[in-house]
């Protein structure tokens, strides 16, 4: 199933079917931002005022019907530390002022989760029983540690949830099609996940090229997450719609993965 384009006012970002909470991943369209952050830029850089980014997730937070007070952020450095939180845990608008993580966990009502990306592969995560919810930035060192599946072990730890009752949704990042890469990356990922990781992995000529979206999915799977949601949006071939860091060559801003928790079972 693929995922679908929604449009609030100059807003434009994508959803999954399964998962009925408000989330969102995000587009580069319906912001304040300008220059080579234009427009919806969600994360605090030198080249964008913070009061851009601030008004930025203002508006996402309207168009969700989130409270901004208790959106919790991701301070990512491509590590597997995924933390479980809650409104005491929201700490302002800007990611640099967050504790490091890659992924983010709550059961907590109102709480928003907001994880970043710009080629990397954004994971959101559902529990309709329990209500717990994650969003996931997985870059292929985070994707080689399994990190979308240490996210449903950490909803199941402390929220009791149950993986095969969690729904899971990976969003827009850089496809197989334009994620070429040396020897190190493939061979981590068999590593990481055996021989089921050739399956991913096209060789061309001296370069590899891998599917990181597929990858997740495998991770999630081992995990026990049956029901999963795969878009087919390459940041690259797409880098109108989307950021893409090697397109721009880091000259750039960030989309977002959020979800927002409802509490209970939905």
């Amino acid at each position: 199933m693929p995922l679908t384009t929604i449009h609030h006012g100059s807003l434009e970002y994508l959803t999954a079917g399964t998962i009925p909470v408000p989330h969102a991943f995000t587009t580069r369209y319906g912001g304040v931002s300008r220059g080579d952050q234009a427009s919806l830029n969600l994360a605090c850089c030198d080249s964008d005022p913070r009061e851009n980014v601030e008004q930025n997730i203002r508006i996402l937070a309207g168009a969700l019907e989130f409270d901004p007070a208790k959106l919790v952020l991701t301070r990512q450095t491509h590590s597997d530390i995924v933390r479980p939180v809650t409104s005491a845990d929201a700490l302002g608008l800007c990611h640099r002022d967050y504790p490091e993580c890659d992924g983010l966990v709550t059961a907590e009502a109102g709480v928003a989760l907001l994880a970043f990306t710009a080629d990397c592969t954004p994971v959101l995560l559902y529990d309709p029983v329990t209500g717990a919810v994650g969003a996931v930035h997985a870059g292929w060192r985070g994707t080689a540690k399994a990190i979308a599946a240490k996210a449903v072990e950490a909803m199941v730890r402390n929220y009791g949830s149950r993986p095969r009752d969690i729904r899971a949704a990976v969003g827009p990042n850089i496809a197989q099609c334009h994620f070429e890469t040396d020897d190190d990356v493939p061979q981590a990922m068999l590593a990481a996940f055996g021989d089921q990781a050739r399956d991913y992995i096209q060789r061309r000529g001296e370069k590899f090229h891998l599917d990181l979206k597929g990858l997740n999915a495998l991770a999630l799977r081992r995990a026990g997450v049956e029901d999963i949601t795969l878009g087919d949006e390459c940041t690259y071939c797409q880098n109108g719609r989307f950021w893409s860091h090697r397109v721009t060559r880091g000259r750039r801003g960030s989309q977002g993965a959020v979800i927002v928790c409802r509490g209970g079972g939905q």
